[in-house]
C-alpha cells in the first residue's frame, strides 16, 4: 500500500511538472503577436519591417483572396483576389501593434487605390488583415489619427478586413532586398523608401 501511494505521488509530481512546462510554452507563444499587412510590393514592405526593433520574423506572401495556395503568377493576374502582404511576428513588449501600424501608414501611400507607384493592380492594394477584434479597433484608430494629422493630402483608402489565410510566397521572394540590393528595382524603388524610413523612425531601428 505504501509503495502504491509513493508511485501515485511520483506520478502526480510528473504530471504537475508537465503541466507547468506546457503553460510556459503557451505563455512564450502568447508573448508574440502576428500582423498581416499589404502595402504594395512585398519586397519593399519586408525590407522596412525587418529593420524594426521588436520584429522577429517577416515573411512575404498572399492574403485576402479566394484561391487556395496561389502562385505568384496567378496573383499577378488579379483574378485570385489576393494582395501581396507581409506577415510580421513581433514582440509587443518591445513594439506595440499601434506603433507597427504607424510605421505602416507612413512608409507607403495608403491613399492610392490598388496602386503603389508604378505597381498597379488589386494585388498591390493597401490592406490590414486583423487577427483579433483588438487589432481591428487599433487599425481603425490609427487610420483615423493618420487621416486627421494630414500625413497624406488625400483620404486614406486602406482596406481593413478580417484575416482568413496566409499563403507563403515562393522562396525567391523571401528576404529579397537583403539578397538583391544591387538589382535595379531595389536601388531605384526600395533604397529611397528605406532611407526615408530610417530617417523618420531612427529611434525604432534594430542595431546593426
Amino acid at each position: 500500500m505504501r509503495r502504491l501511494l509513493t508511485l501515485m505521488m511520483l506520478f502526480a509530481a510528473v504530471w504537475t511538472a508537465q503541466g507547468q512546462t506546457t503553460t510556459m510554452k503557451k505563455g512564450t507563444t502568447m508573448s508574440k503577436e502576428t500582423a498581416t499587412l499589404g502595402a504594395g510590393c512585398f519586397w519593399c514592405v519586408e525590407a522596412v519591417f525587418q529593420r524594426l526593433e521588436g520584429v522577429e520574423k517577416v515573411e512575404s506572401g498572399y492574403s485576402g483572396g479566394t484561391t487556395a495556395d496561389p502562385t505568384y503568377e496567378e496573383v499577378c493576374t488579379g483574378e485570385t483576389g489576393h494582395a501581396e502582404v507581409v506577415q510580421v511576428t513581433f514582440d509587443p513588449a518591445k513594439l506595440s501593434y499601434k506603433e507597427l501600424l504607424e510605421v505602416f501608414f507612413r512608409t507607403h501611400d495608403p491613399t492610392t487605390l490598388n496602386r503603389q507607384g508604378a505597381d498597379a493592380g488589386t494585388q498591390y492594394r493597401s490592406a490590414i488583415f486583423f487577427h483579433s477584434d483588438a487589432q481591428r479597433r487599433t487599425a481603425e484608430q490609427v487610420l483615423k489619427e493618420t487621416d486627421a494629422a494630414k500625413v497624406w493630402d488625400d483620404p486614406i483608402v486602406t482596406e481593413i478586413a478580417p484575416y482568413s489565410a496566409f499563403y507563403r510566397a515562393e522562396n525567391y521572394h523571401q528576404n529579397y532586398y537583403n539578397q538583391n540590393q544591387y538589382k535595379p528595382y531595389c536601388m531605384m524603388v526600395i533604397n529611397p523608401k528605406l532611407s526615408k524610413f530610417k530617417k523618420e523612425f531612427s529611434g525604432k531601428l534594430k542595431k546593426e
